[in-house]
């Protein structure tokens, strides 16, 4: 199921994962509870989609320097192409570029996004990836992981990835692997895989990985969103094409989540990480997880209430 159809038959008890309202149809929403993600087709507009193109054309020719931004680059790739987007793999935390932030309020997206939220939204963090076509320096995979290991807040329910497609995604070049109705299981150990050394700075991924879950390859065009569960087990492949298979997402979440503590969890060592990664760039001391989403998070609908 793709497309919302009006649904006005209460659920209440039904379901897990969404809350009641007139956007997704009864078929949706036990898709996603039995799944754990809904692909929405041509959600998003070409003309969205060619200014956030635009934008992070700009990004990576250092024309804006929106603060906060972090810019994830193939430095082995710099002295063949300089700075351009043929070195960047990704643009994170964009949150304070009013350009490419225009994505996290789009009413299309919001109106599924307060599905899975309700309508206190939160936007805690931002993405555009541009997955480089694959060399022998470096492979740009995400191994399959759970976005919650990111996560110092709760309930997961109240948390939803939206990704859009900024140009087909399929499997040669990179697209997304989700593993269905991973989102029912508990939030398990990450960490850097053994892949002779090829890893990406914070891409963590299972360091034990059921083989026989069945995968799925999420094959979408341009504007179609993927709405996702935090536990679902997903992961991107490598782009064995000449092209750049570019992707724009936010993680949401209700304003009414709340923090807690990470210490003595299986997310322990990523908090000691990007301590020591926002101590290098901004000088910091003291600096918990807590501090590091609050500076990441920014409300986009409603009233902003623990996050």
């Amino acid at each position: 199921p793709t497309s919302a159809q009006v649904s006005v038959v209460p659920h209440s008890g039904r379901f897990c994962y969404t809350l009641d309202n007139d956007v997704l149809s009864t078929e949706q929403r036990q898709f996603y509870e039995d799944n754990g993600y809904l692909l929405i087709k041509n959600l998003v507009s070409d003309e969205d989609i060619e200014r956030f193109r635009k934008e992070f054309t700009r990004i990576c020719k250092r024309e804006v320097k929106p603060p906060g931004v972090m810019i994830m680059k193939d430095e082995s790739l710099r002295s063949q192409f300089g700075q351009s987007e043929k070195v960047v793999n990704k643009v994170q935390d964009f949150q304070e570029d009013e350009e490419l932030f225009r994505y996290c309020t789009l009413p299309e997206v919001l109106k599924y996004v307060e599905c899975f939220t309700g309508p206190n939204i939160m936007a805690m963090h931002t993405m555009l990836i541009n997955k480089l076509p694959d060399s022998d320096t470096q492979t740009f995979l995400h191994p399959m992981h759970q976005d919650l290991h990111y996560f110092p807040f709760r309930p997961a329910s109240r948390i939803v990835c939206a990704w859009t497609a900024m140009e087909r995604a399929h499997q040669d070049n990179g697209c997304l692997i989700v593993q269905p109705g991973t989102h029912k299981t508990a939030l398990k150990p990450h960490g850097y895989p053994e892949l002779e050394g090829k890893t990406n700075k914070l891409f963590h991924g299972l360091l034990d990985e059921d083989e026989k879950i069945p995968k799925v390859h999420l094959v979408m065009e341009k504007g179609d969103t993927v709405f996702f569960h935090p536990l679902l087990i997903h992961g991107s492949g490598i782009n064995r094409t000449s092209g750049f298979r570019k992707s724009i997402s936010c993680h949401f979440a209700s304003s009414e989540c709340h923090y807690i503590d990470v210490k003595n969890t299986t997310q322990e060592h990523l908090e000691k990480e990007l301590q020591d990664m926002v101590s290098k760039k901004y000088n910091a001391t003291n600096v918990d997880l807590k501090d590091i989403w609050n500076f990441r998070a920014r409300l986009v609908q409603g009233e902003r209430i623990n996050l």
